[in-house]
């Protein structure tokens, strides 16, 4: 699945402001105005 290595981690990063979702690079930046969402363990389909 492309587009889904920054989850891979178990974490999504969220914007603070707006509420969408933003890469984990954005996350480092603003670390104020965003948050990590852990996804857990079992929210793979297989």
């Amino acid at each position: 699945m492309a587009g889904k290595s920054s989850a891979s981690n178990g974490k999504r990063g969220r914007s603070a402001i707006t509420g969408r979702f933003v890469k984990q690079a954005t996350v480092k930046r603003h670390p104020k105005a965003t948050t990590n969402e852990s996804t857990g363990k079992g929210s793979k389909k297989k």
